[in-house]
């Protein structure tokens, strides 16, 4: 089958490669323009866009793919389908219906539970034990179009968002080569979504991400593994931010007799101890933190430099 990609993030690439892989043809590649990034600010090329170019594949950067324009060059490809996986744009009624077969999306859910940006980052933090893959049919709604083929996975224990992602997205790529293979045979069956169960992802920003102390133990460590590795779930020490990584959830009672602490009080604050932070309801352990202006680091590493005490309370 003769595909158009639509890709720009790296959850993308194992759709990308495994398409080529099954034998598709990669009739065009489609991705954002480059942003500038990192303390440089210099233009920096989409995964996507970098892997595309590896491959020898056309590359398209349109700032907006729905100009008629550009749609009439992406027409006289000829594609058969397209594929769109974390490509970050809507597309509009004509650029979905461009292709023969029109166009379908891989998303990181089990649809319709988790429509929306965030999908890996929600099934984490709302406790989610179980989730998966959506190949679906696309539709100008977001992400209500038709599924055409679902892979479901256990969330591991202490998993991160970080490590979901990846996973999903080889489960992404394996996917949908076989819907492509079922619709190639003419025996695909397209299911409706039941709209009335729909659930929903929005997109998750820095503000979004800081901790609530009050919550129980067990709420704030699936809260600080979901927001890893971006935005990055944080807090304030002393006026100053701080990130938190690795948590894991210690106990009900506060250790060396501490009884009732505050939530987001520190409780315990050395390479040996380790970092402990009271929460509304027990008490949680975090491994790796990322203080302002530097790298994300062990806690104990970071503790060794006297960087927090006892009593001292996250806000």
């Amino acid at each position: 089958m003769r595909v158009l990609f639509w890709g720009t993030a790296s959850f993308a690439l194992p759709s990308l490669r495994d398409l080529a892989e099954a034998g598709h043809e990669i009739a065009g590649v489609v991705t954002q323009p480059d942003r500038r990034a990192g303390r440089g600010r210099r233009p920096r090329p989409t995964p996507v866009k970098e892997a595309a170019r590896a491959a020898g594949y056309p590359v398209f950067t349109p700032e907006r793919p729905g100009r008629s324009a550009f749609l009439a060059h992406l027409r006289g490809l000829r594609p058969d389908l397209s594929v769109v996986a974390a490509y970050g744009h809507f597309l509009s009624r004509e650029a979905l219906d461009l292709p023969a077969r029109g166009s379908i999306n891989v998303h990181a859910s089990l649809l319709p539970e988790l429509r929306g940006a965030a999908p890996v980052h929600w099934a984490i933090a709302r406790g989610h034990p179980v989730t998966g893959v959506t190949i679906m049919r696309m539709v100008e709604a977001m992400d209500a179009g038709p599924i055409l083929h679902q892979e479901k996975t256990d969330i591991l224990p202490d998993e991160t968002a970080s490590e979901l992602y990846e996973r999903l997205a080889l489960v992404g790529g394996r996917g949908l080569v076989r819907a492509l293979e079922v619709m190639g045979e003419g025996t695909l069956e397209e299911h409706p979504q039941d709209h009335a169960r729909a659930t929903f992802a929005p997109r998750l920003t820095r503000r979004d991400a800081r901790v609530e102390w009050s919550r129980p133990a067990e709420e704030v460590s699936r809260w600080i593994r979901a927001m890893d590795a971006v935005p990055g779930a944080w807090s304030e020490l002393e006026s100053s931010p701080l990130k938190l990584f690795r948590p894991r959830v210690s106990g009900d009672d506060a250790p060396d007799g501490c009884e009732g602490p505050e939530p987001g009080t520190v409780i315990a604050a050395d390479p040996v101890q380790g970092f402990l932070i009271a929460t509304g309801e027990g008490s949680l352990e975090v491994g790796e933190v990322q203080p302002a202006g530097k790298r994300r680091m062990p806690a104990r590493d970071w503790l060794r430099g006297r960087a927090a005490r006892p009593g001292l309370r996250l806000r």
